[in-house]
């Protein structure tokens, strides 16, 4: 069985968008596994070695090769939403977005919004809906991942949260007139003079 460390490096390689030490993944494996009991173990088992196979050949470099294995365990397992997932960042590592967002969308519905594929697919479907100027709902993909317990997209979901937003730039801009001095006296007098006519 594979070290916490070996699977935050697989992590790392195949999920380059996600941060090297975001171990929600690894720590929640138990509680956050993807329900396949209603599978034939046979054809699960050949789904995923083919997934496995599809994983190595991308990490390799070899896509074409990547994707065509990915799709096979889609043909064998189609309401299986791990290949949809999984074929999803082969797409996306050859640049199309519109497919990988398709298979991105099939793997949320089909995991039901729950276990490790949906949180996975929330996070790179947030990403690419973020390059594409959706905050909106690339917020919403952030925030669900974050409750299935991804460290990453809770940071995610912050970040494009507008009224944290606002409260960083108004922090960004009380800072710099602090370090601006003659910013700084005009601040620290009309700090003052507020403080007066409160008390008046």
């Amino acid at each position: 069985m594979a070290s916490a460390h070996d699977r935050a490096v697989l992590q790392a390689i195949f999920n380059p968008n996600t941060p090297f030490g975001d171990n929600s993944d690894l720590n929640q494996t138990e509680t956050l596994d993807d329900d396949d009991s209603g599978f034939d173990t046979g054809l699960l088992k050949q789904v995923k070695a083919l997934e496995l196979q599809g994983v190595s050949a991308a990490e390799a470099g070899d896509l074409q090769g990547a994707l065509q294995l990915f799709s096979q365990a889609i043909e064998i397992l189609p309401q299986r939403a791990s290949a949809y997932n999984n074929r999803a960042q082969a797409l996306r590592l050859r640049g199309d977005t519109a497919g990988a967002l398709e298979d991105l969308d099939r793997a949320v519905a089909l995991s039901g919004g729950r276990g490790r594929t949906a949180r996975q697919s929330l996070v790179q479907r947030g990403l690419l809906r973020r390059l594409s100027d959706q905050e909106a709902d690339a917020r919403a993909d952030f925030e669900k991942a974050a409750a299935l317990g991804s460290e990453f997209a809770r940071k995610q979901a912050v970040i494009l949260n507008p009224y944290a937003a606002l409260c960083n730039k108004m922090l960004s801009e009380v800072i710099n007139k602090l370090r601006n001095p003659d910013q700084q006296k005009m601040f620290i007098f009309s700090m003052l003079y507020l403080e007066d006519e409160h008390t008046a």
